[in-house]
């Protein structure tokens, strides 16, 4: 019996301790090697035309100061949301994603660096960025106040987003596994195709997530 409703995404449980639980964020990386060693199959041409598809796209929003190599870091955030993701809708899987441990762990150190990068090497374009292009010299102070705050809050709406997204649809489908006990047939039927349909929209929403997080945490180091 649950204490209340959050307590199924507790890390720990009865048959496995709390570092065997978080070792299934590794469970997909144990899968990857595999496919380099053996014949291209189509597992792996997928892969390789998201991962081309994903490095167009961030080599387009970083702009004029790309250089080689500077998509590892987006790609590689996209591929270990993805996988933690879809390995969460798994049964008896835990879902690291769900919880601001794994996700202010990524974006933290991630905007920090970026940070120190940009005020280190680029001072005047991070100082000239806290006030936009056209804005009235009395609106100045407030307008850098709220770039400034707007600013620091980005690893935490990064984190924030991604577990709340992951915590809803497992949440929810808990409910309705919780409602379906002890109901009518047509009630019952109602309710597995209810949950049917939200596990396909979970697929979309964890490649989603894993997409957003890439893109935003791509846009942000466009700016420094």
């Amino acid at each position: 019996m649950m204490t209340n409703l959050f307590s199924i995404f507790d890390p720990t449980s009865s048959t496995m301790s709390l570092q065997t639980n978080w070792l299934s964020i590794f469970t997909g990386l144990i899968l990857i090697p595999m496919n380099f060693w053996l014949i291209p199959n189509r597992l792996l041409m997928t892969f390789k035309k998201i991962f081309f598809t994903l490095h167009k796209e961030f080599k387009t929003l970083i702009g004029p100061s790309f250089f080689p190599g500077m998509t590892i870091i987006p790609i590689s955030l996209f591929t270990i949301i993805m996988l933690n993701n879809s390995l969460g809708l798994l049964p008896f899987i835990f879902t690291s994603t769900s919880h601001l441990t794994m996700t202010l762990t990524m974006a933290l150190p991630l905007w920090l660096s970026m940070m120190i990068y940009g005020w280190i090497n680029n001072t005047t374009h991070m100082l000239a960025h806290l006030v936009p292009q056209g804005t009235p010299p009395a609106l100045m102070p407030f307008m850098v106040m709220i770039e400034m705050i707007s600013n620091f809050i980005r690893p935490i709406t990064l984190s924030v987003r991604l577990a709340a997204n992951m915590i809803a649809g497992h949440l929810l489908m808990t409910l309705l596994g919780n409602a379906g006990t002890n109901t009518e047939k047509i009630i019952m039927i109602t309710i597995i195709l209810s949950q049917i349909l939200l596990l396909v929209l979970e697929t979309a929403v964890a490649f989603i997530q894993a997409y957003v997080f890439s893109i935003l945490s791509t846009l942000y180091s466009s700016e420094v």
